[in-house]
């Protein structure tokens, strides 16, 4: 298969402080210098604490963020330094809150055709018979077209907010916590729908959230993010079952599990470390029951391990 997105060191850091004369006092990396590849037609879940740097990478990933190094390659084409343009037409973000994503002063109609007006220039008969093909297959009916945001409910808007990334005719979609904000009942109705339209149009997903089970569920490999870095990738239905870094086990065994009682993890800290003073070596070390000196001393790097995953440790798990 070929490689529809591919991450060759990619970070991001951001200046924090100000001095008298209005220079940075310091800085915050949010994405440590991470390498990944998802191919073409794949789902790969990204999962981590709140503030692990799922989102900034999102963001990069579809150019509302700069990335301070490292390169973006969509089907071998490289968008880092292209026209954001560029970015539209190949890859889309969907947004956690629906609602929100959703200009109130415009209908839907006029929220559908920018992305037709602005990055394939579409005359209106086009962009007509394209809205109507597009909302045909997120099962929303026409008449929807002429009104505003504020009238429809968390999963309708939701399905607005994947036909308009469907628009653009783009063959990548990020998708940042698209069903947290919904009732279970809609999110389920809104997982099978973006499993049909990957199936449908070919579709590559980076599927972004806090919820393992969904992402175990969506997802073809996870990849494991903490303090900015990848820790572990893996096969969806190994990650969680067998899991090799002890991060990836301590959220395994911290997510709710009908019958069986809710139990403090077994880890020495609860807290991410200061990213104004990061510790150094792993920087799960503080936390983790198997660290050694050579962990608090030295960052393990992505490596091998077993047929196909990768861990970032120098302790890992046995399967």
């Amino acid at each position: 298969m070929t490689n529809a997105l591919k991450l060759t060191d990619l970070s991001k850091t951001f200046p924090v402080g100000r001095s008298l004369f209005g220079k940075p006092t310091g800085s915050v990396k949010a994405v440590h210098p991470l390498s990944l590849t998802v191919e073409q037609g794949e789902t790969l879940g990204i999962v981590g604490e709140s503030g692990c740097g799922k989102s900034t990478l999102a963001r990069m990933l579809v150019g509302l963020l700069p990335p301070t190094t490292g390169q973006i390659e969509i089907e071998g084409a490289a968008l880092d330094t292209a026209d954001p343009a560029a970015f539209g037409k190949r890859i889309q973000y969907v947004f956690q809150d629906p609602i929100s994503s959703l200009n109130p002063r415009k209908t839907i109609r006029q929220i559908m055709e920018a992305p037709l007006k602005r990055l394939h220039h579409m005359p209106a008969e086009a962009r007509r018979q394209r809205i109507s093909e597009i909302f045909e297959s997120v099962n929303l009916r026409e008449e929807f077209l002429d009104r505003y945001p504020h009238e429809f409910s968390g999963g309708q808007a939701q399905r607005i907010g994947i036909a308009r990334a469907l628009a653009a005719n783009a063959r990548i979609l990020i998708l940042d916590e698209p069903v947290s904000a919904l009732d279970v009942s809609v999110q389920a109705q809104v997982l099978n729908l973006l499993a049909d339209l990957r199936r449908s149009f070919d579709l590559t997903y980076l599927f972004i959230s806090h919820d393992l089970a969904v992402v175990e569920a969506v997802s073809d490999r996870i990849a494991v993010l903490y303090f900015g870095s990848v820790v572990e990738v893996g096969p969806a239905e190994e990650v969680f079952a067998a899991p090799k870094h002890p991060y990836t086990k301590l959220l395994a065994d911290s997510a709710p599990v009908v019958g069986r009682a809710l139990t403090p993890p077994e880890a020495e800290g609860t807290e991410l470390p200061d990213p104004l003073n990061p510790p150094p070596g792993c920087a799960f070390a503080a936390r983790c029951p198997r660290a050694s000196e050579t962990c608090r001393r030295e960052a393990p790097r992505l490596t091998p391990v077993g047929a196909s995953s990768e861990v970032a440790c120098f302790h890992p798990l046995s399967v």
